[in-house]
């Protein structure tokens, strides 16, 4: 898988210097922050962290736990689970920048014995078989077309009766997406499933499909309730428009759209190996 994805995700380079200064003009050292405190920037999938706590309830996991982030971008769900799990997760991401800054703030977290970051391929994946003991991805197979290479190689290398839980957007009845959207510019690196499309796909890389939840709803919601601006500011107020610029105004606003006339869902699937 390649293409144009590490092009459109790397921001510009230089993500955690840029970060760092970012925080540091607002009078925030990046050390001194929690993980839960990081949301806004790293977490940026819908309903963020409280979406991965829900996922990683479900995922039985303990503090010997090997968990694998499958797309872990800067890091926010896999430092998450670390976090509140005390195990040890490994992300991997095709894009080598979002693995570099991703590391740097692990290390900032104190989170660096138990979070590790490398570059790459989700449906090629650089791990022997049955390595893990529970694996999670979030928000990652919209920019992927062989989505079957993908589950495959996350049944390859979890071990038998571990669990896997994916978050994803899906295509939805009430017609195409809207361009340009946070994982696409435009339609040619965007490859949405519907979601009988990824029951079949998990079910045929082998796991036992043990639940599948329709959350556009609630998603929709958060994304009104962000947009307006209503609750608690941020304690981190540096957000995903440092990745995409200023056309991500236009993002939220197509995803705002796309989830009121179900062109996207958002969806989960929890899955034993």
């Amino acid at each position: 898988m390649t293409g144009d994805i590490p092009e459109h995700y790397s921001g510009g380079g230089n993500l955690a210097d840029r970060i760092a200064r970012d925080l540091r003009a607002r009078g925030l050292e990046p050390s001194d922050l929690t993980p839960a405190e990081f949301e806004p920037l790293d977490e940026f999938h819908f309903r963020g962290r409280a979406a991965t706590l829900e996922l990683a309830a479900q995922m039985r996991l303990t503090p010997q736990s090997n968990v694998l982030d499958i797309g872990s971008g800067l890091g926010g769900v896999a430092r998450t689970i670390a976090d509140t799990a005390g195990c040890h997760v490994t992300g991997i991401d095709l894009t080598a920048e979002l693995c570099a800054a991703a590391a740097e703030i692990s290390r900032w977290l104190g989170l660096a014995d138990k979070t590790e970051f490398q570059q790459g391929d989700a449906t090629s994946l650089p791990f022997a078989d049955d390595a893990f003991d529970a694996a999670i991805t979030v928000h990652v197979a919209m920019n992927i077309p062989a989505k079957h290479r993908m589950y495959s190689e996350a049944r390859r290398v979890l071990r038998p009766g571990a669990l896997f839980a994916v978050y994803d957007i899906l295509q939805g009845e009430g017609g195409e997406m809207i361009f340009p959207a946070p994982w696409a510019a435009e339609p040619s690196i965007s490859h949405l499933a519907t979601p009988q499309e990824m029951e079949t796909l998990l079910r045929e890389a082998g796991f036992k499909l043990l639940d599948s939840i329709d959350s556009t709803a609630e998603s929709l919601r958060w994304l009104e309730e962000r947009t307006a601006g209503t609750g608690p500011p941020p304690p981190v107020p540096i957000t995903t428009r440092l990745l995409f610029g200023e056309g991500y105004k236009q993002m939220v606003q197509n995803q705002l759209r796309a989830l009121r006339e179900r062109r996207m869902l958002t969806w989960s699937f929890l899955c034993e190996a």
